[in-house]
């Protein structure tokens, strides 16, 4: 079942509603990488009040929340502009981050926001749209069904992350 969404650009006044779509969507599916669940090392680098105004005035950044009528269900962290893997900056996105609430997995709001972000590389002129997965887990079937290819291994960062779930791959979808 696909259900209609749209994209509003982060303001000031959503701060509190993407901080809090944020910190949710992540817990439902990312609690298992972190030691007893303890998720705060992430939240404390992602969704705080500091970090999101520091975004939201990086001209670089673009970030989105994604709603379905009134609901916000989930949310987007855009780089437009960065080098990677061979590419210049001018060439290349990066999408740091796609979270969808779990109740509003599996209804199209991930094929329709890789869309909206392949809209906004098209109209920058990019050549690729890079992301980074999980190597365990669903996300990465995901990306692989939408034309996305493996180009390299990474890990999390985080040092407090669980070893073996640190495994992470960069891919690419040329544009």
């Amino acid at each position: 079942m696909n259900i209609d969404i749209t994209f509003q650009e982060l303001t000031p006044a959503l701060h509190d509603i993407y901080i809090k779509t944020g910190i949710t969507s992540y817990n439902q599916h990312y609690r298992h990488l972190w030691p007893n669940g303890d998720t705060t090392t992430y939240i404390e680098h992602s969704f705080t009040k500091t970090i999101l105004e520091e975004e939201n005035n990086n001209k670089n950044s673009a970030l989105y929340l994604i709603k379905s009528g009134i609901d916000y269900v989930g949310l987007l962290k855009i780089t437009l502009h960065k080098n990677i893997k061979g590419l210049e900056a001018k060439d290349a996105l990066y999408l740091d981050k796609i979270y969808i609430l779990k109740e509003f997995a599996g209804k199209g709001v991930g094929n329709k926001s890789l869309n909206f972000v392949e809209s906004i590389a098209k109209k920058l002129s990019k050549k690729a749209i890079f992301l980074e997965s999980m190597q365990k887990g669903p996300a990465l079937t995901f990306y692989l069904k939408n034309d996305f290819d493996i180009v390299a291994e990474s890990r999390v960062p985080f040092k407090n992350v669980i070893e073996e779930e640190k495994p992470m791959f960069l891919l690419k979808k040329m544009i």
